[in-house]
């Protein structure tokens, strides 16, 4: 299998040298190219065949992921998004998900943590660090959205659930005693009941309308 090509934005040399290093140490991951703004960030997206884009929030100069994941996205960009960044704002959180970001990892956490998730989300998987979750509750609330209440199996939330929780679909089917066949159908569905195309999509929807019931609400 070939390696997955990474793209590194962040505006700090001696963190993208880091964790070039860090990722030099696998196999399976390539870094083919590193920027520190959102000009150089689209450049490189443009030269080259980018698998992931591990991307800082913070970019300095009034620059932020958010802002170069819409400009990807618009430019026609369909691989991952991964951002690894020391905080966001809350509604910033609400905005990754909506442009499809693969996962968020904050910077203090392990290193040895950083690369089990990029192979969860180039597994296809979704990482949202259990510490972001109250931020995107707060967020969610904060939009004063009405939920949308969509009708779905007792089947469909239990895969929901799963996808929340991060897990993939062979770990969803043997939590819930169902084939991966199975799971996959579920997902299906949920994509085509609530209108979204990606798994940190859906993860938004599980906040929307069940987080309260999975107490997941604020104080």
């Amino acid at each position: 299998m070939p390696a997955t090509r990474i793209l590194l934005i962040d505006d700090h040399t001696l963190f993208r040298i880091m964790l070039s290093r860090l990722l030099e140490t696998e196999p399976e991951f390539q870094v083919v190219a590193q920027a520190s703004t959102i000009e150089d960030g689209l450049k490189e997206l443009a030269a080259l065949q980018i698998d992931l884009v591990l991307l800082d929030y913070d970019l300095g100069n009034r620059e932020t992921g958010i802002q170069f994941a819409r400009m990807a996205r618009a430019s026609g960009y369909g691989g991952r998004i991964f951002i690894v960044t020391a905080g966001m704002n809350d509604a910033d959180y609400v905005r990754a998900l909506g442009l499809g970001i693969c996962g968020i990892f904050l910077k203090h956490s392990e290193p040895e943590l950083l690369t089990t998730a990029i192979h969860k989300v180039i597994g296809g998987e979704t990482w949202i660090d259990p510490r972001c979750i109250h931020a995107l509750v707060k967020a969610v609330e904060g939009e004063g959205r009405k939920s949308r209440k969509t009708q779905l199996s007792d089947r469909e939330r239990d895969v929901l659930k799963g996808v929340f929780s991060g897990l993939s679909n062979k770990e969803i089917g043997d939590q819930l005693k169902i084939s991966e066949a199975s799971v996959k159908s579920a997902l299906q569905q949920l994509f085509f009941k609530t209108g979204v195309r990606t798994r940190s999509q859906l993860v938004r929807v599980a906040l929307e309308e069940y987080g309260a019931a999975w107490g997941l609400a604020t104080e």
